[in-house]
């Protein structure tokens, strides 16, 4: 049984991350009020191929999902994400992707899982996988990482993931019997491990700046225990995180207006950019969208048909036609909405045809209602019933209709949300650092591990040999 859920919900997470990367590739209207883009480790959006913009995303997504059961201890269905992720970068044209090191970091997971498994059986494949990992990080940060420290202002970020590199290669060679080899490996590893040693006395400095523990011991790792860099870290992060919510804000904005716009006819969602052009020459946002919607954001073809009289006076009426069509179906939800709550229908029939929003009509009725003590209305209504927005049922609500242009109820249906949710809460919970933010509690305990078999096996040589 345990098996049957673990593959039900592989099958699930893979289906997800399908769909969540085809909506957000193929530019398509998001479903959700966010929005997955591609971003180098300055923040700068990333464009690819739509082919390879899908892959991509599916590999980020199997990555950043598989990462999350490492952190639950969860190795082997870890393996199995990780497994897939890598199947998604390999459908991307390897130029692409030939100066990034999500592959490379993929790679050293897949080995740390199975590391943590001790699963010796995997020894081949791991050296490998490990040999991969190296060359594609000496590809992506440059010899001696010279490329990477300079994007990252000097600071020595990347030394966790080449700790548990050198820490992997030095358990390989051991399990070769290339010792030498493997103490090169982990002599290495245990200097990088020593250079992470958080100071107390750096990491006080740090927190009496305001300063989480946990943010001030990432910052002083990353900043090679440079109590100035590690400051400037976090005052720089705070402000990427500022400015990222707001370009969060904004873009969920724009998702809101594309929805409201509706789709083309082959599901796509009017591109801003080209609207802004049009509005930039004097055309009415809403006429111009409309235009754009009709003609699969084709400028010129826009264009063309907001310059025709006969064409444009038809788009209009259209406009006027759908506006209706959407206040008809917000009066009926809302007459819905407060009937459900106890009020006797044509009395909200009268109350929402007066005009007004529902918290207006909500207001009459609660008036008509107080002077008429015998309303049953009185005896039903909760007060945490009253709605305290109109969310979902403003202008920019999206009728589910095919002629106003929203997506069709189906494909909504058809979305494993939960699912969808779960991944994307994952991938908003890092940034651009995050797989360097290794804590190497684990790996200092294997270098010690393994260092105290080469003392055993170079004990063992000199007995035997005496």
């Amino acid at each position: 049984m345990a098996d049957e859920e673990r593959n039900r919900r592989l099958a699930r997470v893979k289906a997800a991350v399908t769909a969540l990367s085809k909506r957000h590739a193929d530019g398509s209207l998001p479903i959700e009020d966010f929005n997955l883009e591609l971003e180098d480790q300055s923040g700068q959006k990333l464009h690819f191929s739509e082919t390879d913009q899908q892959a991509i995303m599916m590999g980020l997504m199997l990555h950043a999902n598989g990462k999350g059961l490492i952190r639950r201890q969860m190795f082997k269905d870890a393996l199995e994400v990780l497994t897939m992720g890598e199947e998604a970068f390999s459908l991307c044209n390897p130029k692409s992707i030939e100066l990034v090191d999500n592959i490379p970091i993929l790679q050293i997971d897949m080995v740390w899982c199975y590391f943590m498994l001790r699963d010796i059986a995997w020894l081949s494949v791991a050296g490998v996988r490990l040999e991969k990992a190296r060359e594609g990080l000496e590809h992506a940060h440059g010899k001696d990482s010279s490329r990477f420290r300079l994007l990252q202002a000097g600071r020595s970020s990347e030394l966790a993931l080449y700790l548990r590199l050198e820490l992997l290669e030095g358990v390989v060679a051991y399990h070769s019997g290339q010792f030498d080899k493997c103490r090169r490996f982990l002599t290495s590893a245990q200097a990088r491990f020593f250079q992470l040693q958080v100071s107390d006395e750096a990491l006080s400095t740090v927190m009496s700046m305001g300063f989480k523990e946990q943010d001030a011991k990432k910052a002083l790792r990353m900043s090679n225990q440079d109590v100035e860099s590690a400051i400037n870290f976090l005052v720089e992060e705070k402000d990427k995180k500022a400015k990222k919510r707001e370009d969060d804000i904004r873009r969920r904005n724009e998702i809101r207006e594309q929805q409201r716009y509706g789709v083309t006819p082959l599901r796509k969602a009017v591109d801003l950019q080209r609207l802004k052009e049009l509005i930039s020459v004097g055309f009415d946002k809403e006429l111009a969208a409309e235009a754009l919607r009709r003609n699969e954001n084709d400028t010129q073809k826009a264009l063309d048909d907001l310059t025709n009289p006969e064409t444009n006076t038809a788009i209009q009426r259209d406009i006027e036609s759908k506006k209706r069509k959407r206040q008809r179906q917000k009066d009926e939800a809302t007459i819905e909405q407060l009937v459900s709550m106890g009020f006797e229908r044509s009395r909200v029939v009268e109350a929402v045809q007066a005009g007004g929003s529902m918290d207006q009509a909500m207001q009459q009725l609660l008036t008509q209602s107080s002077s008429n003590p015998t309303d049953p209305a009185n005896s039903t209504i909760s007060p945490g019933l009253i709605p305290t927005n109109n969310e979902g049922m403003g202008e920019d609500h999206m009728s589910n209709d095919s002629d106003v242009g929203g997506p069709s109820t189906s494909k909504i249906e058809q979305r494993d949300a939960e699912m969808e949710d779960e991944i994307a809460d994952e991938i908003a919970k890092g940034d651009a650092l995050t797989d360097y933010d290794i804590e190497v509690t684990k790996e200092g305990e294997a270098i010690n591990e393994y260092l105290a078999l080469l003392d055993s096996v170079g004990s063992s040589e000199k007995a035997s040999s005496q």
